[in-house]
């Protein structure tokens, strides 16, 4: 064994160990909060390729969101280096489907240079076709595209979804998918749920291609299993299924995403479609204290489990969980505001060591009052995604244009950005020409027989504007794309036009710099190292493929930049999976809060009782757990009921404040007096 591959495996533990060696069938690693399972795909795969001679262009790894994959390529990055590690593939599962559209362009039957709606793309497309039989709300839009999303995660087809309707609003519905599906494919475009659907049909339908993909991916590693949905299963399936050569990692006590088509019970079909399946338990913990983790394991008992498991460390006991019952929802956020203050005193903590966990994300409200009035610095998870400003907006839809003339929401967002002068009815009678002669807008510009349907003027225009985007993809084809790209930007005086819109010259000029910010990291996207070990595309990288990740990039993360600077972070408790704390507070511990009241309304309290599971198990030193006594309800005080899993974390590690039956006076007189020093200390 290389020496590498022998230090490494010394510093996991005997079961890590075991997972990592075995290499002879199909294995699950069921990997509790904390237990390391990073190491151990990171490692595998070196020992593969390593150990075993597997050439690293043969295995594939994916993982669900780009922070998990870049963190991956990192490790990976640092065990197999030059070409040891060329052709691996490290990406989301998305990424991966998005690899095997484009190398399966003509079996798919698109044309080279699709586009890829993102989320709000795909409402705007149904937002058309739903209007044309009636005004729609957005709450009916919504409706629409989660049945559909559902449908395509299940894999059920549009010829497929009538015979699957269970009501009136199922059928129509189902009418509005076959709609939207025929104009997607109209437009040489895919959406997101299209990036599993499609290779999954591929593969499943078309032998020769799923014994291309056989050839190419020999061995298998999945991270964060349990959050599969049923077209991902078996896009792992079809392309395992021969050589049942795979490892996946998961944890059915931290599946929460059950709303957006995650099946935990992916961990029992497996057992049923590999009967050779190995099963190794990780339950060391290295994050948290045992009384933590004692909480955690004695509230999911209370679940029923295919596999069990008890996590464990070697951390102490640690101090109690604290229980703050407060008098209204005020005075819990002023609780939690004021402790964080005098705690990081106290303790010379930093800000970044504590995180506020809750339900829902109108909790924060009074919370960022009370941490504003402390001058406590935070940072709210969710913000404003750098993808979402109209800016960003408005310069990928001319990139999405630039690589797909038919991309016609592309085109009816920017005609008029900056200002033409072509309006809405010029652009109505443009659309219906286009459907008529099946072409796409962009397409029906350049015809002349538009000239019998629109003013001179009007054609002209258009013409103006579909010639200057010829013109820019001209010089894109014959020279550097990236110039021709910043040409363009100035060419038709962006910035004057954000001047112009903005309410201040600061914003403008900040918006502007976005839209450079965007262009350099096309440049990189396209200039990367073609020696990167962890490289997720396996094509020569080309303006196309690399405006292509941009917009998965957005759509997979939906936020700004990482952010590490010094801040109380404040997120819910789906978003704070995967992360971990010194001080945690998990606030608004009530029935109908946690769990959520449709929850126990439908009967899905098991995967509330994770989702608390989850919060606990973020905690590292400390866990505080808070809750009011009466709380406001369109703009009524209701009285609270404490949550039921209070009841079931164990009595003996419990600390409440703020309960008379259950509270230490004396311990009530000392934080007293710990929370006027450590006042004292800050007005000092």
């Amino acid at each position: 064994m290389s020496p590498t591959i022998a230090s490494r495996l010394a510093g996991l533990n005997p079961r890590q160990q075991e997972a990592v060696r075995y290499i002879d069938g199909p294995c699950l690693v069921l990997a509790g909060a904390g237990s390391g399972k990073t190491s151990v795909i990171t490692t595998k795969i070196a020992y593969l390729v390593q150990e075993c001679g597997m050439s690293a262009r043969r295995i594939a790894a994916v993982t669900f969101t780009n922070k998990a994959a870049r963190e991956m390529k990192e490790r990976v990055g640092s065990m197999l280096k030059g070409k040891e590690g060329h052709g691996l593939t490290v990406s989301t599962f998305h990424t991966l489907g998005l690899n095997i559209i484009r190398s399966e362009l003509k079996a798919l039957g698109y044309r080279p240079g699709f586009s890829l709606f993102d989320p709000e793309d795909a409402k705007a497309l149904l937002r058309d076709l739903m209007n044309k039989d009636a005004q729609v709300d957005a709450d009916q839009i919504n409706a629409v595209q989660h049945q559909i999303s559902q449908w395509k995660n299940d894999l059920v087809l549009p010829g497929q979804a009538l015979s699957h309707a269970a009501d009136d609003d199922e059928q129509y519905a189902a009418r509005v998918y076959e709609a939207y599906v025929r104009h997607l494919k109209a437009y040489n475009a895919v959406d997101f749920d299209d990036l599993i659907l499609l290779p999954v049909v591929l593969l499943r339908d078309d032998p020769e291609a799923l014994a291309r993909w056989r050839r190419k991916i020999h061995y298998m590693l999945v991270d964060e299993y349990q959050d599969t949905n049923i077209s991902q299963y078996l896009l792992v399936r079809l392309l395992m299924g021969e050589r049942s050569t795979f490892t996946v990692v998961g944890d059915d006590d931290q599946s929460i995403y059950a709303w957006r088509g995650a099946r935990p019970e992916n961990l029992v079909t497996l057992g049923e479609d590999f009967p050779r399946l190995k099963v190794i338990k990780l339950e060391q913990n290295y994050r948290s204290t045992g009384t933590i983790l004692r909480a955690a394991n004695t509230l999911i008992a209370n679940n029923p489990h295919v596999y069990d498991k008890t996590l464990w460390s070697e951390m102490g006991e640690g101090a109690a969980i604290r229980v703050v019952v407060n008098r209204h929802e005020e005075a819990e956020a002023e609780r939690v505001a004021s402790e964080i203050l005098t705690r990081r005193i106290k303790e010379s903590a930093e800000w970044r060591d504590f995180a506020v966990l809750y339900r829902g994300n109108f909790q924060a409200r009074l919370l960022e009052l009370k941490l504003q009035h402390y001058q406590i610095p935070y940072k709210l998870s969710g913000g404003t995604s750098f993808f979402s400003r109209n800016e960003i907006k408005d310069a990928m839809a001319y990139l999405r244009l630039l690589i797909n003339p038919a991309d016609d929401n592309a085109f009816l967002r920017i005609v008029n950005v900056p200002r033409r002068e072509i309006g809405p009815s010029t652009l109505e009678k443009l659309a219906n020409y286009a459907t008529e002669r099946n072409i796409s807008l962009f397409a029906a510009c350049h015809e002349l027989g538009l000239e019998q349907l629109l003013p001179v003027r009007a054609v002209e225009r258009l013409s103006r504007f579909t010639h200057f985007i010829d013109g820019v993809r001209r010089r894109m084809d014959q020279g550097d794309a990236i110039d021709a790209i910043r040409g363009m930007l100035h060419e038709m005086d962006y910035e004057a036009w954000l001047y112009q819109n903005a309410s201040a010259p600061t914003i403008a000029e900040r918006r502007m710099a976005n839209v450079w910010v965007l262009v350099d990291q096309l440049e990189k996207s396209m200039n990367r190292d073609p020696e990167d070990t962890a490289s997720t595309e396996t094509e020569t990288d080309d303006v196309e493929a690399a405006i292509s990740r941009l917009v998965l990039r957005d759509i997979l993360e939906q936020q700004a930049e990482e952010d590490d600077s010094d801040r109380v972070q404040l997120l819910t408790m789906h978003a704070s999976k995967g992360l971990e704390f010194p001080h945690v507070y998990l606030m608004g511990l009530e029935e109908e809060l946690l769990p959520h009241r449709n929850a126990i309304e439908v009967g899905t309290v098991e995967e509330e009782r994770r989702l608390a599971y989850v919060g606990i198990t973020r905690a590292r030193r400390t866990l505080t757990l808070t809750l009011a006594r009466q709380r406001k309800t369109y703009g009524e005080l209701m009285d609270c009921t404490p949550s039921r899993f209070l009841d079931e974390l164990p009595e003996g590690d419990l600390e409440w404040e703020g309960r008379a039956d259950r509270e230490d006076p004396e311990k009530k007189q000392a934080r007293g007096q710990d929370a006027i020093a450590g006042l004292r200390s800050l007005l000092g």
